[in-house]
């Protein structure tokens, strides 16, 4: 279906704003990135969980898949 003039106007209007505000966002997420490299140059990763208690998906879902009946 395609869109009404107000909704074709309105989207328009969005699409400037993130037009004009996207150089700005660009130079914010490289300020950024500079300055995380200023602060901790020395980048260890640090896993969420050890290794030893990785999720397993086949794992899980054998546990929670209901029994299966012999007849299938």
């Amino acid at each position: 279906m395609a869109p009404t003039p107000v909704q074709q106007q309105r989207r328009d209007r969005v699409e400037g704003l993130i037009g004009l505000a996207a150089p700005f966002l660009d130079l914010m997420l490289a300020a950024g990135d500079r300055f995380s490299r200023l602060v901790s140059p020395d980048d260890d990763y640090t896993p969420i969980r050890p290794p030893s208690e990785a999720f397993e998906l086949e794992r899980e879902r054998a546990a929670s898949a209901p029994p299966r009946r012999l007849d299938d």
